[in-house]
C-alpha cells in the first residue's frame, strides 16, 4: 500500500480522466490520496473529491502563497471560515507557506498568511503541509520561532541539502515530502536521500506536475508513487516493500489516517 501525500487531482487537468486516473492508483496499490488546496476556486472541487471518494481521498484546507496579494485579509477569512465552521472536513492547513520564485511582490503578506495559518493548526490540532520554493531560509525564520509541541506538519517538495534537512527534522514531528524530482538525474538528491531516515519521509507526486522519470514534462498522476518508492529504494539500497510501509505509516500519522483503505 502507498500514499500520495500531496496531490491535485482535482484540478481540470484531469476533467476528461479522473475516474480513470483514481482506477489506476488503485491498480498501483496508491490508496490514499491527500489534496491539497490553494485558494478560494478550488474549494469545491477540492470537496467533490473528497466526497465521492471518502475512504481515499483527503482534503485539506489552506491559502497557497502564489494566491496571497493585497487581499489576502479576505482570502485568510475564507479559509477560516472553512476550518472553524467544517474542521471535520480537513486533515491539515495546507497548501500554506512561502514562495520567492515566481514574485516577491507579497512576501510581506505571504509572512502573515504564514503566521496565521499556523497558529490556526496549532489551535485545531491539524498538521501544516509547507510549500517552500527558493525561500527556504525565510520559511525557517518564520517557522522556527512559532514552532511548539502542538505543530506538527510536512515540508512538501523537498529539494534541499543535507543540512537543510537535519534543520527541519530537528523539529520534532515534521517530515520531507519526497516527489518525482528525485528521479531527475540532476537534482542532487542522489547525495541527500541515503542520509535521510525513512522513518520521516512522506512519497507526494505534486500531480499535475513534476513527474516523474519516465514520465518527465508529461501530466503527472498519482499512480506514479511507486516510481518515487523505487528510486528511494535504490538509493537507500532496501526493499520496496520498506518504502511503502514505512512512507505510508509516515504519512497515516502525521495526517491521523489510520485505517487502512481499499477501494
Amino acid at each position: 500500500m502507498f500514499a500520495d501525500s500531496h496531490t491535485h487531482l482535482y484540478l481540470r487537468q484531469f476533467d476528461t480522466d479522473r475516474e480513470t486516473v483514481v482506477a489506476q492508483c488503485q491498480e498501483a496499490g496508491v490508496l490514499q490520496l491527500f489534496l491539497p488546496n490553494i485558494d478560494h476556486s478550488s474549494v469545491e472541487p477540492m470537496l467533490e473529491m473528497s466526497t465521492r471518494y471518502p475512504q481515499q481521498c483527503f482534503a485539506m484546507m489552506g491559502l497557497h502563497p502564489c494566491s496571497v496579494d493585497k487581499d489576502v485579509d479576505k482570502a485568510l477569512y475564507e479559509v477560516e471560515h472553512w476550518l472553524h465552521k467544517h474542521r471535520e472536513l480537513f486533515v491539515a492547513v495546507g497548501e500554506m507557506g512561502t514562495d520567492l520564485y515566481w514574485d516577491k511582490t507579497y512576501f510581506a503578506q505571504q509572512a502573515e498568511a504564514f503566521k496565521v495559518q499556523v497558529n490556526w493548526a496549532k489551535e485545531l490540532d491539524l498538521p501544516i503541509v509547507i510549500h517552500c520554493r527558493e525561500s527556504f531560509e525565510e520559511t525557517m525564520q518564520l517557522l522556527e520561532p512559532l514552532y511548539d509541541e502542538r505543530l506538527r506538519g510536512v515540508f512538501h517538495c523537498f529539494t534541499g541539502s543535507v543540512a537543510d534537512a537535519e534543520r527541519v527534522l530537528a523539529l520534532e514531528g515534521f517530515y520531507l515530502g519526497i516527489g518525482g524530482v528525485a528521479t531527475f538525474k540532476k537534482s542532487g538528491l542522489d547525495q541527500v536521500l541515503p542520509q535521510l531516515p525513512l522513518e520521516r519521509l512522506l512519497l507526494e507526486t505534486d500531480s499535475p506536475y513534476l513527474a516523474p522519470v519516465p514520465h518527465r514534462g508529461k501530466r503527472n498522476s498519482p499512480a506514479y508513487i511507486p516510481l518515487i518508492a523505487e528510486r528511494i529504494a535504490e538509493l537507500k539500497n532496501i526493499p520496496l516493500e520498506t518504502v511503502a510501509q514505512q512512507t505510508t505509516a509516515n504519512t497515516q500519522a502525521l495526517f491521523r489516517t489510520y485505517a487502512t483503505h481499499t477501494y
